[in-house]
Parts: structure tokens; C-alpha cells; sequence
């Protein structure tokens, strides 16, 4: 049981029950935990509901059908194991994407869960008023939480840690999470954030308004003499590797604007070019000289991006606040024309105290924009709002609206994909799958391009961050405006994601640690002896299995796509002009890799990843 708890606790809001039930360590060893475990559950639960004759494509992301799962990895937790402060959150079905849901957070929530005891918390039904569940020492009881419905997440983190009364962390929603924003997320330790596809607003359906955990339990280590090796090597790695070693602790994530502006791809007013020659007034460097107070880490990390930043005074003034991090600051700043960096921190903590996805919100936000710029929506309809490219004031002002669905709010809650499709230009939101795309306009970079529209969950760069060969040269450089062999790398780097999602632990560790290294610290803390040939089949089945669950929604091959804008028009200037993304080239040789048709993993190779339908 090293690694694990041995426990999952199953939480159904419909009739209050709560049950313990083992761990399945079968399930374990195909699947390791986080993501893998609970895309295997998901899995179980629309096979079940089938049999039940409830179709796929009949299951309502708000309904009492769909599934809620909080799941750690065999890393959560155990000391030395790096960066493994982590926990992943997956739903059967987003209300942003109609795919499966799935967001990741840090901090020290995941840790906090195992120590209470358990390796996941599957949430079922719905309560019919608000309730929070308090899970201590292996101890789970559900409660009333009228009191905290309403209440933003810093007010309700505070609430509940007092009322605990012992040593704890606090997953909850905001008012955004409350009023079903289809882009809210799950905060965790205030600033913390489950960002993608909806899962705080699926909990929000569900009337629970927040998780707490805590206890004295803790992971057993199988191997700890080979573990102490395998860990200090590791350590050691990540401590010397220029990009975890040194730039992220020094500037954060946001060291990455220059970087992937000078590329050509940073995406500015709503992707309508790749370079902007302000973006150094909203870079980690700006933010660490005018605004940076410390550093923070999340628990059991050796990195230390997290900022802890200030604007002290103006308009604009927080005297505290965490981030925010390179894809808030591209999404509420370079997409939406905003060039104040104040201004970008108050929008930020909104997001944060509100409980919003900042890619999402400030795509939203662009979209509306550029919708507004091209006549597409009435100045009647705005109700007031001034959504004009640069206008920080209006940036702002649109993520409280949002959050409480006030005026044109309404509109801004329901995501750029809907918000297009409502306005008559569908082609303005650069989403994929329904869900908006971060910060790297794949013109200039087509692996990234591939990886967004193949990724299972919508547009997302954390699915396979194939930025890190094209742009920052990790683990080799190759050439970022080539299609040629890109499949190749957008197939590993998504099998491997799914490995570290599932161990759980940081993606930014990978910067440093490749598949060997994970077989060897998995084989020390599970006692399991796996090979690097065996983890990568482990990510690969996981991904699979994932995209069986998509098809089951009807997603194929054609919904593996992007928005014309990156397919159809040239890049205007910067590193990459001219460049557009040869989509069909690549995704042809991706099918044939993955063994899939038209989208859909072919029978052969789903016997032979030994996924069971």
C-alpha cells in the first residue's frame, strides 16, 4: 500500500450517505492515481449508467448524473518527492466543453486529503440545500453551509479554518461557482486554483459549497533507502536546471512573456497577431521590480514560482494578493489589450475571490471585444460596460460582472464560444472544443498547434506542453515553424502529462526529469519496479481511455481542430509572420500513431493498451 492510503471516500449529496470504500490497487497499478484513477471510475460510472439506459449524450453537467472526483497520486505527499504537493479534479461531463472535465491545482490541499486519510473523494448526486464536507483523521461528516453560500473564497476559507479549529486546508467556490459561470473553478488555499473546463461550477450545481481537510496520517514510502537516493538525485537536478533552478524561482512563471513574445506568439488583442512591442510592461521582470513582495511555494516544493505581489496604492490597490502567473497575466493583459500591470493584479484576486478561470475569463473578455470592435454587438447590449481593446478599467469591472452574471455579465459567464455563436461570429473565439486556448499562438510553434486540437479536455497547453522543444529547447530544440514530425512529440509529451497528472505532481518538474527518472522514483515509493517503457504505456492507456469516454459524448476526429483565424490567416509580423498552422498534415500522422481513425482509438489498440470496454 506504499504511496496510497489505501482508502477512497464516496460522498452522495442526494441522501447524505458517506461511504469508505479500499482502494482498488489493481486499478492502481494500470492507472498510479489522480487523473489516471479517476478517468478509470468515470469510466465505470458511464458503463453502469448505459446499462441503466441513460445515453451519454443525455447527461446533463448539472444534473444528478454527473460525477465530482477529488483524486491524489502515490507523490501527494510523501516528503522528497518533488513538487508533489498537487491534487486533480475530474467530472464526467464540463458545461464549458460537453467533453470530460479535468483541472489540476497546487498548494496543499492534495497533501492535506491524504493525510486525513484518503486517496480520492468521489462526490455523487446533488443536496438539495448548501453543504460542506469536513474530512479529518479518517473522520467525514457532511454540513450545513447556508451561512457560507454567497460568501467569496477568501471569506469562506477563513469560516471554515476557524471553525475546524484544527490544522487544515479548504477547497470552495465563489459566487461564480454559486451561479453556475461555466468557466468557474475550485480554489484551494485561497489562491489556488482546479481553473479549467467548469468543475466549480458543476460543485456549485451540486449546492457543495467547499471541502476541508486535515489530519495526522502519512504516506508510506516502500523503498525509502532507494528512495533517498533516487530523490536527492532528482533534487538535485531540478536545482541545476536552468529553468527550475533559476528562472522560475527568480521571475515565476511570468518570465515566459518576453520569452514567447520574442518568438512571434504571444497572442495580442484576441490572437489577432503573435507580438506586441509593449509585453515587457507586463513581464515577470516588470512584475518582480514593481510589485513582487516574496516568493511562495506550494507544499513539498523546490521550486517556489508562486508570487506574492502588492500594488500599493491607486485605483488598483491590493496590499495583498498571490500571482499572478505568465497565462493570468497574458489573458487579462496581451489578449485584451491591457497594458497596466496593476490593473491585471486586481483583476487577477477577482478571479481568485470570485472563483473564475483566468484563461477563460480573460478570453472571454477579448472575444467580447473584439466583437464589440467589429460592430457584432450593440453598445445597448453592454449595458454600460466600455469593452474596448486596452480599456483596463472595463477589464476589470467585466470579471465581477461576470462572476454575478450582472448586465452583459450574463453573456461573459456562458464562455467565447457561446458568446460568438450568440453575436453571429462564431469564428472570433479561439477555442477549441469549447474551451479557450492559452497563451501560444501555434502559427509560430505547430506542435503546440497539434497538441490543442487533439487534446482531450479543449484547448490546453498542460496537456502536452510541447512549447518546452520548440520554443525553450527542452529537453532538445527543434524547429517550432516545421510541421515535420511534430505528431511524434505532441503523442509523448500528452502520454508523459498524463503520468505526472496521475503520480500527482507539478508538470514544471519536467523541465529537469524525464519518464526515467519518474519509473525510478514511482519504483521507490510503490515498490512496484517499473520500467520508463511501462510508464509511458501506463500514460498512453490513460489517454486512451480518456478519449473513449469523449467519443462516447460524440466527439471524433472533426472536433480535433482549431479556429480558422490560426488556420486560414497568415501571421501579420513578429518571428513567425506568414506562418499558419498545417493542421491535416499533422493530425494525419498523429492518427496513425495513436492508432486511431478518425478520432476514435480503433478496437486493436485498445486491446492492446488492455483497456476492456
Amino acid at each position: 500500500m506504499s504511496g496510497y492510503m489505501g482508502k477512497v471516500l464516496k460522498v452522495n449529496l442526494s441522501d447524505g450517505t458517506i461511504k469508505t470504500i479500499p482502494t482498488d490497487m489493481e486499478v492502481a497499478k494500470r492507472y498510479l492515481g489522480g487523473k489516471g484513477y479517476a478517468v478509470k471510475i468515470l469510466y465505470d460510472y458511464l458503463k453502469a449508467y448505459e446499462k441503466k439506459g441513460v445515453a451519454p449524450r443525455d447527461i446533463n453537467p448539472f444534473g444528478d448524473e454527473n460525477i465530482l472526483i477529488f483524486a491524489t497520486g502515490p507523490a501527494t505527499g510523501v516528503v522528497g518527492f518533488p513538487c508533489s504537493g498537487r491534487y486533480h479534479v475530474m467530472a464526467l461531463r464540463s458545461p464549458l466543453t460537453g467533453s470530460i472535465a479535468s483541472a489540476n491545482s497546487g498548494g496543499r490541499w492534495g497533501p492535506f486529503l491524504k493525510f486525513a486519510g484518503y486517496d480520492a473523494i468521489i462526490i455523487e448526486g446533488k443536496s438539495e440545500e448548501p453543504v460542506y464536507l469536513e474530512v479529518i483523521d479518517g473522520s467525514a461528516e457532511l454540513r450545513c453551509a447556508k451561512d457560507l453560500w454567497g460568501k467569496n473564497v477568501f471569506e469562506t476559507e477563513k469560516i471554515l479554518k476557524d471553525r475546524t479549529g484544527v490544522r487544515c486546508s479548504v477547497a470552495c467556490i465563489g459566487p461564480a461557482g454559486e451561479n453556475q459561470v461555466l468557466f468557474a473553478c475550485i480554489m484551494n488555499d485561497e489562491h489556488r486554483a482546479a481553473g479549467r473546463t467548469g468543475v466549480g461550477a458543476i460543485m456549485g450545481s451540486k449546492k457543495l459549497k467547499a471541502i476541508v481537510v486535515g489530519g495526522e496520517q502519512r504516506p508510506m514510502v516502500a523503498k525509502p533507502d532507494e528512495f533517498d537516493v533516487v530523490s536527492k538525485e532528482a533534487l538535485e537536478k531540478l536545482k541545476k536546471d536552468p529553468v527550475t533552478g533559476e528562472g522560475l524561482p527568480k521571475y515565476g512563471t511570468a518570465i515566459l512573456v518576453n520569452i514567447i513574445n520574442n518568438a512571434g506568439i504571444l497572442p495580442y488583442k484576441n490572437w489577432q497577431t503573435g507580438y506586441n512591442e509593449k509585453a515587457d510592461e507586463i513581464s515577470g521582470e516588470t512584475l518582480a521590480e514593481k510589485y513582487l513582495l516574496k516568493n511562495k511555494a506550494c507544499w513539498g516544493c523546490q521550486i517556489g514560482c508562486g508570487r506574492v505581489t502588492a500594488v500599493k496604492e491607486g485605483c488598483y490597490q491590493i496590499l495583498y494578493s498571490e500571482g499572478p502567473e505568465y497565462e493570468s497575466i497574458w489573458a487579462l493583459g496581451n489578449a485584451t489589450g491591457v497594458m497596466q500591470l496593476d490593473a491585471i493584479i486586481k483583476a487577477n484576486h477577482l478571479c481568485d475571490e470570485l472563483g473564475l478561470d483566468t484563461i477563460s475569463m480573460g478570453s472571454t473578455i477579448a472575444c467580447a471585444m473584439e466583437l464589440r470592435e467589429k460592430g457584432y454587438i450593440p453598445d445597448e447590449v453592454l449595458e454600460g460596460l466600455d469593452l474596448r481593446f486596452g480599456n483596463a478599467a472595463a477589464m476589470v469591472e467585466a470579471v465581477w460582472r461576470t462572476a454575478y452574471k450582472a448586465g452583459f455579465g450574463r453573456y461573459l459567464a456562458l464562455g467565447s464560444k457561446r458568446l460568438a455563436e450568440i453575436f453571429g461570429a462564431p469564428e472570433l473565439s479561439m477555442s477549441v472544443k469549447g474551451l479557450e486556448l492559452p497563451a501560444y499562438d501555434p502559427r509560430g510553434a505547430k506542435g503546440i498547434g497539434l497538441t490543442y486540437a487533439t487534446a482531450n479536455r479543449g484547448g490546453c497547453h498542460v496537456t502536452g506542453y510541447t512549447i518546452s522543444p520548440e520554443i525553450l529547447g527542452i529537453p532538445e530544440k527543434i524547429d517550432p515553424l516545421t510541421p515535420e514530425g511534430k505528431a511524434q512529440w505532441a503523442k509523448a509529451f500528452q502520454d508523459f502529462t498524463c503520468v505526472v497528472n496521475s503520480t500527482v505532481n507539478c508538470l514544471f518538474t519536467t523541465f529537469a526529469l524525464g519518464a526515467e527518472d519518474y519509473a525510478k522514483l514511482l519504483s521507490a515509493v510503490t515498490g512496484w519496479d517499473l520500467t520508463t517503457d511501462e510508464i509511458m504505456r501506463i500514460g498512453e492507456r490513460i489517454y486512451n481511455l480518456e478519449r473513449v469516454i469523449m467519443n462516447r459524448f460524440g466527439f471524433t476526429g472533426r472536433d480535433d481542430t482549431l479556429p480558422k483565424r490560426l488556420l486560414q490567416e497568415p501571421m501579420p509580423e513578429g518571428a513567425a509572420k506568414g506562418q499558419v498552422v498545417e493542421l491535416d498534415k499533422m493530425k494525419e500522422e498523429y492518427y496513425k500513431l495513436r492508432g486511431w481513425v478518425d478520432g476514435v482509438p480503433t478496437p486493436e489498440k485498445l486491446k492492446e493498451l488492455e483497456i476492456e470496454l
